[in-house]
């Protein structure tokens, strides 16, 4: 039976039993891959020809490697926004999504940044409060 304590190694910690490591290119995957790389020209040739006959799959696998996948885009739209609070900017944001005009996207990404903006103007009122404070603390010492 073991005590529970390991044996020492033949290694230290951090040094390596192969420290010149494998070469590269002669794992089992760079084998395969120089025997495939020679036939890549036929192999594309037959799947372009299947896909060409109208199969779907050769033609997504071709099309899937060789474009870029589209993105959706959304148009820019132009919101007029109220002079008012945040709220009633909010409001109008909701209105414009309810009313089709404004994309549920576009909307939920212009609420995102007028909570954005209330933190903004929370943090300067904060700090236009705390010098406040500072001053008079200050100004009752003297």
């Amino acid at each position: 039976m073991t005590d529970g304590k390991k044996k020492p190694g033949r290694w230290k910690p951090g040094e390596s039993g192969n420290p010149s490591g494998r070469k590269p290119g002669t794992g089992e995957v760079a084998k395969i891959r120089a025997a495939i790389s020679e036939k890549v020209p036929q192999i594309l040739d037959a799947l372009l020809a299947r896909a060409l006959e109208g199969d779907t799959g050769a033609a997504r696998l071709l099309l899937e490697r060789v474009v870029a996948p589209l993105k959706a885009v959304e148009p820019t739209q132009v919101l007029p926004m109220p002079d008012g609070s945040l709220i009633d900017q909010g409001h109008a944001v909701l209105a414009s999504v309810a009313a089709g005009q404004l994309a549920p996207g576009q909307g939920a990404v212009m609420l995102g940044a007028l909570g954005t903006m209330a933190k903004l103007i929370e943090s300067a009122e904060m700090e236009a409060r705390i010098a406040a404070l500072e001053q008079r603390l200050e100004g009752g010492r003297s």
